[in-house]
């Protein structure tokens, strides 16, 4: 049987980090799964998700919690045995006049939908014309087997007139 843990780390950005996670994970039998790390003002964040035996699970997280006091490391055991229900897999993609508010009207009006973020990934840029700063959000969403992506659509739609969404199928 395996044991499956999500990393959560962050720390001052220096090189070798990866490799100082993936070195430990190696020594105590894990297996690095899947992953998404940053440099964000100077700090590096990730989240990883990885799979040992049972009996190295107490091991592996005991060796990651000492990996060093630099590096700050959040460990969760999941049940990687739920099933998702949702049967509609969408990509959204999103780009407006950046404004404070922005994601919580987005998530707030998922949320209503019970629509839920498999992954969100965001970026602030100069707009190409103008030098007006862009909001700019690709979110990986799963979506209720009732919920018609139209619906989806004009909801999101309706939130500002700066807002120009792209809903694609996946």
């Amino acid at each position: 049987m395996q044991t499956f843990l999500v990393l959560t780390v962050i720390g001052e950005d220096k090189p070798g980090l990866v490799e100082s996670i993936a070195q430990v994970i190696m020594d105590n039998s894990g297996n690095w799964l899947e992953s998404s790390m940053s440099q964000l003002a100077g700090k590096f964040a990730g989240i990883l998700r990885v799979s040992v035996k049972n009996e190295k699970a107490d091991n592996l997280v005991s060796a990651l919690n000492n990996l060093s006091q630099n590096l700050k490391v959040v460990i969760e055991r999941v049940d990687v045995e739920q099933e998702n229900l949702a049967s509609q897999l969408v990509e959204l993609t999103l780009v407006g006049n950046d404004r404070p508010g922005i994601i919580r009207e987005i998530s707030g009006a998922l949320n209503t939908l019970s629509v839920n973020f498999e992954q969100l990934t965001t970026e602030c840029t100069p707009a190409p014309m103008s030098g007006d700063i862009l909001f700019k959000a690709i979110a990986n969403l799963t979506l209720p087997r009732n919920l018609d992506i139209d619906v989806l659509r004009e909801d999101l739609e309706k939130l500002t007139d700066d807002l120009i969404v792209e809903i694609n199928l996946k």
